[in-house]
This record gives structure tokens, sequence and C-alpha cells, in this order.
């Protein structure tokens, strides 16, 4: 084996069990990939190499004396640098906490310490989690492996641009309205943004209590369910955490799709927000998929995507403005201009602006909830059309054309992204979302979907030999 980065967990964990594959090894070969790409991708704000070639050579030893802990051990990832990491200085990529270190892990940090991965390094996310890209930071937006002028998707960029580049097989990222599932669309991989509640938050630095989820980007949809599998469960700690039973997430991953009802909310992308015809021409090819492999498609009405925006702004601004509050009115200059522009509105809705979002939140998700009792799952796109150039991308654009994400943050429903095709050679996106803590179903359909096409084993050509972008 050359290529250890094209390795998915799930194809590099037995090989790791079998002593087949070294953890040492394996993390040298990404070391040696982030440094030759690094200067072109922005995937990291603060690299590890020493902890992880120590965790990696821990790792080895264990696994050496038939203590191999599972799938995770000895596999390289990297944190969505909002995560903490005790001794290891969390930015939020803001100048506001350049020097930040935290005394303790995240609940998810830790979790994913003791499945045994490797830690690599904080990624690349638009400044706490919104501001981006924006190019008056302490650090560069990262860039999408496939264009290095194309934009990534945010917030979790770092996440999507270093698991298509093979950086890395996996990431966490973090997703408030769609800060998993927009880049790994744009970037060609898979992201799952669970139910609200399923993964504990705690030690992540937030942006909008109501709405933030903890959740993986992988290359693959069965790496998904090895990442969320080490990370979902209650935390006491957590006061949004639900207390509720976590299934087997790979046991059904292989039961196909016959014999299901999925909903398709085509009037997200062709009516509410119009999308490129690429985008519509993949959407109908991928139902076609799923009803050649059994499932029953069929289109249904959801609310308006208006309706999910003004619910889900009014309630994201008003939050994200209450946490970043002190800082922002004292020293609003540490902040970056594109951050204050979404942050700031907060500090205008009224308390009754958002008494009424909150109510309205509870009747949009009793109208997905109806709509689920007849249906297994939904499918949508994700984006309106492939990555667009870096240089494009305005703060407004925010607050002016509705995402096809956010729907399902408000009606707390499990929701994932997968590539369903390409238009000028980026990738373009569909999502699957589910009944609330029903990852397993939304999982199942994602899997049956990506085994029947070709679209997860294509890869960008991205090499050291190129250019660093301006």
């Amino acid at each position: 084996m050359t290529d250890l980065h094209e390795l998915s967990i799930a194809e590099a964990a037995p090989l790791i069990e079998a002593r087949r594959l070294s953890p040492v090894e394996l993390t040298e070969a990404l070391l040696r990939r982030i440094e030759a790409l690094e200067g072109r991708l922005h995937c990291f704000i603060t690299r590890t190499p020493e902890l992880a070639l120590e965790r990696a050579r821990v790792a080895e030893v264990e696994i050496a004396r038939g203590g191999w802990r599972g799938p995770l051990h000895g596999i390289p990832i990297g944190l969505k640098d909002i995560y903490d990491t005790a001794g290891i200085r969390t930015t939020g990529h803001s100048r506001h906490a350049e020097h930040r270190i935290p005394k303790a892990d995240a609940a998810v940090t830790d979790r994913l310490a003791k499945a045994g991965t490797v830690l690599l390094g904080k990624l690349a996310t638009h400044e706490f989690a919104t501001g981006g890209p924006s190019f008056d930071l302490p650090w560069p937006p990262a860039r999408n492996p496939w264009d290095t002028e194309r934009f990534t998707g945010g917030s979790s960029s770092g996440s999507g641009a270093g698991v298509a580049a093979g950086l890395f097989a996996g990431a966490m990222g973090s997703d408030t309205g769609g800060s998993i599932r927009l880049p790994a669309a744009y970037c060609g991989v898979a992201g799952i943004k669970p139910t609200f509640g399923r993964v504990s938050r705690r030690g992540v630095i937030p942006l909008a209590w109501s709405f933030d989820s903890c959740g993986p980007l992988a290359r693959t949809v069965e790496d998904s369910a090895i990442l969320l599998q080490a990370i979902a469960g209650h935390d006491p700690a957590d006061p949004a955490s639900a207390d509720v039973a976590v299934p087997d997430f790979r046991a059904g991953l292989r039961g196909g799709v016959a014999g299901l009802r999925i909903g398709w909310v085509r009037h997200f992308y062709e009516q509410d927000r119009p999308a490129r015809p690429e985008v519509i021409a993949a959407m109908e090819e991928a139902a076609g998929v799923l009803r050649g492999l059994g499932a029953h498609v069929e289109e249904v009405r959801l609310p308006n995507l208006k309706a999910f925006q003004a619910c889900y702004r009014i309630i994201a601004m008003t939050e994200s403005f209450a946490v970043h509050e002190p800082a922002m009115t004292r020293h609003p200059a540490e902040f970056g201009e594109v951050t204050r522009y979404r942050v700031l509105p907060g500090a205008v809705l009224s308390a009754a602006d958002y008494v009424q979002a909150q109510r309205y939140q509870r009747q949009l998700l009793a109208d997905v909830l109806e709509v689920l009792r007849d249906h297994d799952a939904f499918i949508t796109a994700t984006t309106p059309g492939p990555a667009p150039k870096i240089e494009s991308m305005r703060p407004e654009a925010n607050f002016a054309d509705p995402p096809l994400t956010a729907p399902f943050n408000v009606a707390n429903c499990p929701a994932l992204s997968l590539c369903n095709g390409f238009a000028e050679g980026l990738p373009l996106a569909m999502q699957v979302a589910g009944r609330p803590f029903d990852e397993a179903l939304v999982l199942r359909v994602a899997y049956a979907y990506e085994q029947a096409t070709p679209w997860h084993t294509r890869r960008p050509g991205i090499d050291a030999g190129g250019a660093d972008p301006p």
C-alpha cells in the first residue's frame, strides 16, 4: 500500500486490527500529505504532529497486546476548532480567542480519545461557526480541494476540505443551520447532522443553543456511522442532551430500501429557491436510483423554505448575539467584519420576536412530523448548485437566500448530505433526512444510494505541485 491517504476508516480499521497496517505508518503518511498540501488548502488552525505520533505509538502497542478498542483505534482525525482540547488552543478561528487554551476536553473530544483516535490537529472554521469566509482573521479561510478558488461551504470548512483531500479520513464538524452538510456537499464527502440532543455539546463553543448539533464528516456513509457511534449518547452535563438509547448504526446499513416510503421534497429547490438544472437533473436521477432499489419515492410538501428561514434566522441571530454580546459590545474590532454583520442584528430583535419564533418552531416541527407519519425519510437537494467562487461570497447571502439545510435544524431531524453527481467537475449533493433519533434509517437510505452509484469513489486531483491560492 502506497496511497494510505485513500483508505476509508472502514477499510483501514480491519488492517490495523490485524496488524497489517501500523497506526504510526498511517499517521506518518497523513502528516506528509498535510505538509505537502496545507499551504494550498489552509485546513488547519493548529497542527499537533508530535501528539499524533505519540498517540499512534500508544495505539500500536495496545493493539499488539490484544487491546484493540474498535474501528477508530489508531485512526487519525481532525477536530473543528470549536471543540475544546485540554492544553491545546481552541480559537473558534477568531482573534478574540486566539490564545485560549482550555483546561478540559469537550465531551466529543474525550469520547474520540477513548475510542483510540489520533488527533492530527484543530481545523479551520468560519469565525465562531458563522463569520466567513473571511480574510480579516488571523488565519485564512480553508480552500476547496476540487478547485482552490471555490468555496468549501461553512462553517465546518477545514473538516470538509481536509476529508476530501485525504488529509484525514474523518473529522468533527458542527451544524446549526447546515454547517456539516454544506461543506460535505461542496467538498463531495458525507456528513451527518444528528438529531438535536443526540450528541453532547459540552465543551463546544456555542453559536445558537436551540440548533447547535455536533457530528462527523467522512469519506463515506459507513465512516460517518462509525464516527457517530463513538460520540453519540447521553451526557448529564449537557442540559440539551437526550437520554435516548443509541442503536448500532452500522448494523442496519445493508438492510436496503425496498418497501420504504421516501418523501421527495422537490419544492425546496425547484420553487422556493430554484436550483441550477444540473442539481434538478441529479435529484431526478437519485430518485430513480432509489426507486430501482425498491423504495416508494413520492413528492411531498413541507412548509415553504422562507417560513423555515424566518424562524431559524430570528432564533439563531438572537441566541448568537446573546453568546457574544459582552465581547462584541466592548471589543467589536476583535471580530471579523462578516461575524459582526451576521451577529449584531440579534441586538435589535425583541423578546417578543424571539418568543414568537420559538412558538413558530413548534408549529413547523409538527408540520414536518405530520408528513413523516406516512413516510420513512425525506430526500432533497443540499445546495442549489456546485461550490461558488470564494471571491463571490457576500455576508448578506445568509439573509438573502434561504439555505436548503436549515429546515431540518428547525425540525430537530437528523439529516445527512452525500454526493449525487458532478457539474463543471465539482460535486453536487443530496440530503437524506428522517424522524428524530432515527439516524440509523437515514444512514441506511444514504448507504443504499451510495453503494448503487459511483460518486463516492471520485477524488479531487489536487497535488503538491500547484500554486498556493491568492
